[in-house]
């Protein structure tokens, strides 16, 4: 089979197209022909082995040679112990803890790591879901415990959890402001923001406006930057961005914020594939539905992935197969 492959950490020229043996299920594993995969920031973090802690997959080379978390396929096999799928099913999933290796033909999988895809979803909208889906739910639902009539601002608004996020804190009657590149706003302005801030003209946390929730996806601020435009009892919660500052601020000064300026910080811990089942009733209800930016082909990984770490993306980046 054709897989995109790497042995070594750096650029996306890193990644190469090889054919490869196509795996062979363990009795608890489930093997997919993959339709389409997409890709995610720990994607790139991982070709790229940065940060170091990416790196206890292979601290000097890839422990995994075929990357990929995110993908929608059709079970072609399945191992004896298996029993909630069956060969034919149409399936989608996030493999980061199963073995990665969705950049491929066919993929092995843990039963867990799967779900049967909506038949209303198009193979690469599967794909687009599953990691960026998670992160958004989970931030807003359980972290957050986001409110009808509340202010939440998302930073780093266009992208995969960004366009995830706005159409399910619509659902509950929030008002959204988005930041990003004003390459983006017109798609932004579609899927639901009331509000959008170019972040090359105006840093939202010295504009005086306060919001009662923050979800960042790029954490590029010093955690006191973002406090300053919490309302009181407000929730900042990231799920992505720079280590260093979210690290900080949650060793030393998670604690103290909260207890003297009653204002909450919180570090989205995404349990992989949670919530598949409800993604799917949004979608089928209608109400949610993922932004696909860009597609490219298997052989065309590199190229993707060059896009990708540019940061003008819009949504999801997919991949055919």
């Amino acid at each position: 089979m054709k897989a995109i492959v790497y042995t070594k950490y750096g650029t996306p020229d890193v990644l190469q197209l090889k054919e490869v043996n196509k795996p062979v299920p363990k009795d608890d594993e489930i093997l997919v022909k993959v339709y389409a995969a997409s890709i995610n920031s720990w994607d790139w973090d991982m070709v790229r082995g940065k940060p170091l802690v990416v790196r206890m997959w292979g601290l000097f080379k890839p422990k995994y040679k075929i990357p990929g978390c995110d993908m929608a396929g059709k079970i072609e096999a399945i191992g004896k112990s298996v029993t909630k799928f069956k060969p034919g099913d149409e399936v989608f999933g996030d493999l980061c803890e199963s073995g990665f290796g969705a950049f491929a033909e066919y993929t092995c999988a843990k039963e867990n790591a799967l779900a049967l895809k909506s038949t209303k979803m198009s193979f690469e909208e599967a794909a687009a879901t599953p990691q960026a889906a998670m992160m958004a739910v989970q931030a807003l639902r359980d972290v957050i415990k986001i409110k009808p009539g509340q202010k939440l601002l998302i930073n780093g608004a266009g992208g995969a959890v960004g366009t995830f996020a706005v159409q399910i804190a619509k659902l509950y009657g929030t008002e959204v402001t988005g930041v990003d590149h004003p390459s983006k706003f017109e798609m932004m302005r579609c899927i639901g923001f009331d509000h959008l801030i170019d972040y090359t003209k105006e840093d939202f946390t010295k504009a005086g406006k306060c919001y009662d929730a923050i979800l960042d996806v790029r954490t590029d601020r010093s955690i006191f930057s973002y406090y300053k435009v919490l309302n009181r009892h407000g929730m900042y919660a990231t799920v992505g961005g720079q280590l260093n500052r979210i690290l900080g601020a949650s060793l030393f000064f998670r604690w103290w914020l909260a207890w003297f300026r009653k204002k909450h910080y919180r570090l989205v811990a995404m349990k992989a594939n949670k919530d598949l089942a409800y993604m799917n009733e949004l979608f089928e209800a209608g109400k949610v539905k993922p932004v696909i930016g860009s597609v490219y082909k298997l052989n065309e990984t590199a190229a993707a992935f060059r896009l990708f770490s540019s940061g003008v993306q819009k949504g999801k980046i997919v991949l055919v197969i």
